[in-house]
C-alpha cells in the first residue's frame, strides 16, 4: 500500500447534551468526565439548534478554511505528519487493518466549532489534507453536537457529510475504519472501545487522538474521575501500538499536542476480560 502521488480520491470547552468537548490549553492536560453510559445507550437524532445556514457566514468560513488548509499544507508540522504516516511500520499497520478492503472511511468526532476557534480549523484541515493525499481514505463523516447549520454546510462543501445522529462515539467498526478524534474527552474514546470490545472489531480500528500513555500516567495519580472514565483505554494499552506525533511549531501545539496514532491487535479473548462492562 502506498500513498497516492496525486491528490485524489478553541481554548475553552463547550457543552451540548451528552458531550463535553474539551480542547486542551497549552501547558495543561485537561480531561473532563460526565455521567457513565453503556454500549446499548440509544443514539439520539440530532439537528443543529440553528436550523438555517447564513450565506454570508458560510462564505467567510469557507475562505477561512481554505486559508487554514493552505497554511497547514505548507507547514513543517504537516511534513512531519506525512513522514510519520508514511513510515513503513505505520503503513504496514494501516495495511493490516485494511485487509482486503481498498479504503477505509474516516469518522471525525468532537471537532468543535470551526467557525469560532482556530484549533478546530487546524484539526479539520489536517483531516481534509489526509483525504486528499491518501487514496485509501474513503468517505469522511463528521459529528459534534455544537455544529451549526452554517458549519454543517461548509463541511459538506469540503467533501464531508455531517451525521444526523449523535452516536456518542459508539460506532461499531464492522469494517476497517479510521476514527479521527483529536483532543476528545476520555469518555468518548472509552465509549468507542467499549462498543468495539471484540477481537474482530478492534482489529478494524485505526484511531488518531489523545495519547493513551497519557491516560495511564494520569491514572497513576489515583484521580478517581480519570480512572472511572478510562477503564477500556487502560485495558487497551496492553495490546495497542501507539505512535506519537511530534509537534514542530507552536502554531500547532494547541491543536495536536499529546496526539498519537493507535492500532489495536488483541490476540486472545482473555485480553478482553480485563474490563467487564
Amino acid at each position: 500500500m502506498a500513498a497516492s502521488a496525486k491528490l485524489p480520491v478553541p481554548d475553552k470547552h463547550t457543552k451540548n447534551e451528552d458531550w463535553t468537548v474539551v480542547l486542551p490549553r497549552r501547558g495543561k492536560r485537561r480531561i473532563c468526565s460526565r455521567r457513565n453510559s453503556t454500549p446499548e445507550a440509544k443514539q439520539q437524532p440530532w439537528v443543529p439548534t440553528e436550523l438555517e445556514s447564513d450565506p454570508d457566514r458560510e462564505l467567510k468560513l469557507i475562505q477561512r478554511m481554505e486559508i487554514c488548509i493552505k497554511k497547514v499544507e505548507s507547514s513543517q508540522f504537516y511534513q512531519n505528519f506525512l513522514e510519520l504516516v508514511e513510515n513503513p511500520d505505520i503503513l504496514n499497520s494501516f495495511l493490516k487493518v485494511l485487509g482486503l478492503e481498498l479504503e477505509m472511511p474516516m469518522v471525525i468526532y468532537g471537532i468543535g466549532s470551526i467557525e469560532s476557534y482556530e484549533t478546530p480549523r487546524f484539526q479539520l484541515s489536517l483531516a481534509i489534507l489526509m483525504k486528499r493525499k491518501f487514496n485509501w481514505i474513503g468517505d469522511v463523516e463528521v459529528f459534534d453536537p455544537i455544529l451549526s447549520a452554517t458549519e454543517s454546510r461548509v463541511l459538506e462543501s469540503l467533501g464531508c457529510s455531517v451525521l444526523s445522529v449523535n452516536e456518542q462515539g459508539r460506532r461499531r467498526a464492522t469494517k476497517p475504519t479510521l476514527f479521527y478524534m483529536p483532543h476528545c474527552e476520555a469518555e468518548l474514546y472509552n465509549n468507542l472501545l467499549q462498543a468495539n470490545w471484540e477481537l474482530e472489531l478492534l482489529n478494524h480500528i485505526v484511531l488518531f487522538g489523545n495519547s493513551f500513555e497519557m491516560y495511564e500516567f494520569l491514572s497513576e495519580i489515583k484521580n478517581s474521575f480519570i480512572v472511572d472514565s478510562t477503564g477500556h483505554i487502560l485495558a487497551a494499552r496492553k495490546f495497542a501500538d501507539e505512535h506519537v506525533l511530534k509537534i514542530a511549531s507552536d502554531d500547532y501545539f494547541a491543536a495536536f499536542h499529546d496526539s498519537s496514532w493507535h492500532f489495536f491487535s488483541p490476540a486472545l479473548d482473555t485480553e478482553l476480560l480485563l474490563v467487564k462492562n
